[in-house]
């Protein structure tokens, strides 16, 4: 048997049988269609990319997928989103536009593909990767809508890092989303900022505590503490203030 190569592709070859009583024409047809197939039939390099399926989206910049039987959480490489779930932070401006863009991307069950770079894990053993849909990368396209900065440039890691500047750039000139805020984006993270009219963008408070939580139904519902299924709530994202809930499309719990 023999060995398996990455990167190489095999052409099967088939016995020869004599051939009797044939034409000279018929002989020549014959090598121009083997010639023709062999053209056609000429191996490409495999794209190293790792299929995978979409068991669930975190936030705008992590998910959950399945490779291989196995669950993973896979971290968007090279590229940040403002914080929607974060266990000690508030909800940040355009968190949960950029988590909501990447759920309609990418819903449960999606087909997607990973590709690493030449670092696979972070210290939280997260995959590190760019998230190919339909061939397109989620990475970029988050980039393109202005819900995502480049962030997070370690080497190895920067495969792509010149082109994902120069379509932050593009986003950052026609002020869209996160850019629409002056100096809310910024190299450190997301800041604390002023608007244009000169109000403060608030970030909400230091130890967010009512729990936004996604139903089996899909139905997003937030709990205060005087909530009775508050302590057994999962949150997914995490509000200070029922206004600040509402307004990221949350409900009170039904009485």
């Amino acid at each position: 048997m023999a060995e398996a190569r990455p990167f190489s592709c095999l052409i099967m070859k088939g016995r020869r049988k004599p051939m009797k009583h044939k034409s000279l024409k018929n002989v020549v047809m014959m090598g121009v269609t083997v010639m023709i197939i062999l053209m056609l039939s000429a191996c490409q390099q495999e794209s190293g990319r790792i299929p995978a399926v979409v068991e669930k989206v975190v936030d705008g910049d992590t998910l959950k997928v399945n490779v291989n039987g196995k669950s993973e959480t896979v971290r968007l490489l090279l590229v940040d989103t403002p914080e929607s779930v974060h266990p000690s932070k508030p909800v940040q401006p355009y968190a949960v536009e950029a988590s909501n863009f990447v759920k309609e991307q990418l819903p449960e069950g999606k087909k997607v593909e990973l590709e690493l770079d030449a670092g696979e894990r972070d210290k939280y053993r997260r995959l590190l990767a760019y998230v190919w849909v339909d061939e397109i990368m989620l990475n970029e396209r988050l980039l393109e809508k202005g819900y995502a900065r480049v962030a997070y440039v370690f080497e190895p890691n920067t495969k792509y890092v010149d082109r994902f500047r120069e379509i932050q750039k593009k986003a950052q000139e026609q002020e869209l989303n996160i850019w629409s805020i002056e100096n809310y984006a910024t190299d450190k993270g997301f800041e604390e900022t002023q608007t244009n009219q000169g109000e403060t963008v608030k970030r909400g408070c230091d130890s967010p505590v009512i729990k936004g939580n996604i139903n089996s139904k899909g139905e997003k519902i937030y709990h205060t503490p005087q909530s009775p299924q508050y302590k057994v709530t999962k949150p997914e994202m995490l509000f200070c203030t029922e206004e600040e809930a509402k307004a990221a499309g949350f409900r009170p719990p039904n009485k």
